[in-house]
């Protein structure tokens, strides 16, 4: 069984983490097939939308913990610096929007992985766990990095040291994702965000993404100059001469993602 299920469709790749027997926890296997997936996806012109979510009854447990005992354990080095670190990368360098669909439990590095992606969307029973305290271990995957920007230093501390679980509610709440929906509803309305982001102007989006990566990093001087800079290069895309056409004539757009 694949641990990573992929499906292009209507210009949106759909990934889905498919170890639902452990809760989706990362193997090597999966953590190497991810990063395979996320690089086809910065690659074929045609995928415009990533769309991240896990099959069965969890997101993602985070670790595997079986890889870390044994004869054949790996070095927890190892796993950051081939499995998490690439894949974090890669979704905050991908030039395209990336959903990440809470479906339910998601702990340790399944946690942090989803809370670096461009939009995050939860079914209403799922939940958020800074797990790596319990096995007195610090939370990796960029998720001391993340989670502090999101709901800022003191609960971003409490929840790291505590590890409470943290309803999807109570997430929407603090800021930690963008929207919280029904479950019966949840896998229907978070395809149509994906499905309306791959509509949309897919190099403005980049750009935009390109400019949130550096946003805490610079000044606020640096960050007028690389507003500008990216501004001139969204200016000269086809979709800016279609949205501007659009908007005077009156009708929808069709954005190329060129």
């Amino acid at each position: 069984m694949s641990a990573i299920l992929f499906e292009i469709k209507n210009s949106i790749a759909y990934i889905t983490l498919n170890r639902p027997e452990k809760f989706n926890s990362f193997n090597r296997d999966m953590a190497l097939s991810l990063q395979a997936r996320l690089d086809e996806c910065a690659s074929v012109p045609d995928i415009r939308c990533v769309y991240i979510t896990g099959a069965g009854k969890a997101f993602c447990a985070g670790q595997d913990i079986s890889e870390l005992v044994g004869e054949n354990k790996m070095e927890l080095k190892q796993i950051l610096s081939e499995h998490y670190n690439p894949i974090v990368k890669r979704i905050r360098n991908l030039p395209k929007p990336v959903v990440a669909a809470i479906n339910g439990v998601a702990a340790g590095a399944g946690a942090n992985i989803a809370l670096c992606c461009d939009v995050v969307v939860a079914a209403a029973s799922s939940s958020f766990i800074q797990a790596f305290s319990k096995i007195g271990l610090i939370p990796d995957s960029g998720g001391t990095f993340t989670l502090p920007r999101l709901i800022g230093w003191q609960k971003a501390s409490a929840l790291m040291m505590t590890g409470d679980k943290v309803s999807a509610t109570e997430a929407e709440r603090m800021g930690m994702l963008y929207k919280v929906f029904a479950d019966a509803a949840f896998e229907t309305e978070s395809k149509k965000i994906a499905a309306t982001l791959a509509q949309m102007p897919t190099k403005g989006l980049a750009y935009t993404k390109h400019a949130l990566n550096n946003a805490f990093g610079n000044s606020w001087e640096e960050q007028l100059l690389l507003e500008d800079e990216y501004q001139q290069k969204a200016a000269l895309t086809f979709d800016y001469t279609e949205g501007i056409n659009s908007f005077l004539e009156k009708r929808a757009p069709q954005f190329k993602g060129e």
